[in-house]
């Protein structure tokens, strides 16, 4: 495979960019207990974004795998996980605030610690997004990468300390014209009272398409259903 593009997503940091179709975008954990806050828009037309909802139930599931699909809320698929070596990547929990952030860890802001401040995920993605010509109204519930949370039969969701190994990887296939926005902070329920210092290595490769064959084009009926109308929208602008 043939690397296009590579960069290490500090502790904190943030990063958007356009990425087009066919591409591999593979995430490597530096470090145990890794989190990586992410956001899927069509590049094309930004009001088609990841949705939440349709993802989980076309896929009878409540966390992300191997074989599972991003889709769109217009039943597209936006990306697929082709490679995964911790089978559970958390889709519930959201994004850190400021509050919780300072409540955690301590209120830090630029004036007084400059580039140390910690960060939460909310504000890293408005900054994206508004350099991405949106705002706080695009804001919808994003992907954890390499975070695992179950819930009890009472409700109760709790974070699995230990799930991310050093290593673990994660790899989406592009199946249309992105924009990703991603934020390394911590998950919501991760309970440490320290801010986690793990960076994630991001590179990105040349990818082949997906065909019939692919485990993630028949992982569900639906899926099938979505990349036929992925293939639709493509075909029909003749792209």
């Amino acid at each position: 495979m043939k690397q296009i593009w590579n960069k290490k997503l500090l502790p904190g940091e943030k990063w958007s960019g356009n990425i087009g179709r066919g591409k591999y975008i593979h995430f490597k954990a530096l470090g145990p207990d890794a989190n990586v806050s992410m956001l899927l828009y069509n590049m094309r037309d930004t009001s088609e974004r990841y949705n939440m909802p349709d993802t989980l139930k076309a896929q009878y599931t409540a966390h992300l795998k191997r074989g599972n699909i991003l889709m769109s809320d217009n039943g597209r698929v936006l990306a697929s996980i082709v490679e995964d070596r911790l089978g559970w990547h958390d889709t519930l929990c959201g994004y850190t605030s400021r509050r919780l952030t300072d409540e955690r860890y301590g209120s830090t802001n630029y004036q007084n610690c400059r580039n140390e401040w910690l960060k939460s995920g909310e504000e890293n993605f408005l900054v994206e997004l508004v350099r991405n010509g949106m705002g706080a109204r695009d804001l919808v519930p994003c992907i954890n990468v390499f975070s695992k949370v179950y819930c009890e039969d009472d409700g109760s969701m709790h974070y699995e300390t230990g799930h991310c190994k050093e290593g673990s990887t994660f790899t989406l296939r592009t199946e249309m014209e992105i924009i990703i926005i991603l934020s390394n902070t911590p998950n919501p329920l991760d309970k440490r009272k320290t801010y986690p210092s793990v960076p994630v290595m991001l590179e990105v490769y040349d990818a082949p398409a997906a065909d019939l064959q692919d485990e993630c084009v028949n992982f569900r009926p639906e899926n099938y259903r979505a990349f036929q109308n992925t293939w639709d929208y493509y075909n029909l602008m003749g792209l």
